[in-house]
């Protein structure tokens, strides 16, 4: 009998205690967030750049979050051009490449949490900080070698050895004819000049996952950011000292 009453026991108490539990893991609230993610904005071509964020709970549904982004920022007129010879491009008029470091300080807001095992997250994200322009200046593959003009052919024809020599374009000077092509954002990185400027953000994120320690989710917003001066990203274009953009971020990452 005792026996019996002990097992009867025993399993009444296994699925309070089990729902207890359940209860513990889906209330959990993880106190650190650490993501790293792709950035993709209006302003920056196909891949705008890398972010990583550290987050911290506050209290209640709030988080603080300090984060570091490193995009590109291109002028609306920036056209590729394509060399039929090479297949390489260069940007007509382009004298410069415009890197922007972005440390800012947010504060998250959690609209809606995940559950324990599936679901999405919805978070309120604002954020501010100063912004570290980068310009770095534009180079490109030169045809240097020595031509000669045939009137009968009405055509050009090289002598000599072939010359290509990776200078700062200047359209003033340079024949596009002669352009084999740009040299790369590395090649103008060995003498940058630097702007300082501010910016701010708002967004939203869904985060997605299995489970609650896995972080996986996009972020989308708009960005405003300005600068003490103008960028001369395209100096015969008309050049702006602010941006504004939109932007979407796919992130990954882990809590504790």
């Amino acid at each position: 009998m005792r026996k019996h009453l002990l097992l009867l026991i025993v399993c009444l108490c296994l699925p309070c205690s089990w729902a207890l539990a359940q209860n513990v893991e889906e209330e959990e609230t993880y106190t650190r967030e650490f993501t790293y993610g792709i950035n993709f904005n209006s302003n920056g071509g196909l891949i705008g750049g890398l972010a990583i964020k550290s987050a911290y709970h506050l209290k209640g549904n709030w988080y603080q979050f300090w984060s570091l982004e490193g995009v590109e920022v291109k002028h609306p007129k920036e056209y590729p051009y394509i060399n039929t010879n090479t297949g390489a491009t260069y940007v007509r008029g382009k004298s410069n490449y415009m890197f922007v470091l972005r440390p800012e300080y947010g504060r998250e807001y959690t609209f809606f949490k995940k559950a324990a095992e599936s679901g999405v997250q919805v978070n309120g994200v604002v954020a501010v900080g100063p912004s570290l322009g980068i310009l770095a200046p534009y180079y490109i593959d030169y045809d240097r070698s020595r031509y000669v003009y045939n009137p009968q052919t009405r055509t050009y024809y090289r002598t000599g050895e072939v010359i290509i020599s990776s200078e700062p374009y200047d359209p003033d000077i340079h024949n596009e004819a002669l352009i084999l092509g740009g040299s790369g954002p590395f090649k103008g990185l060995g003498d940058p000049s630097f702007k300082v400027g501010a910016h701010a953000k708002a967004g939203v994120s869904f985060e997605y996952g299995r489970y609650m320690e896995s972080v996986t989710g996009v972020e989308v917003g708009v960005l405003y950011e300005a600068f003490t001066e103008k960028i001369p990203i395209i100096p015969t274009a008309e050049n702006s000292n602010h941006f504004t953009s939109v932007y979407l971020t796919l992130y990954y990452g882990r809590r504790r």
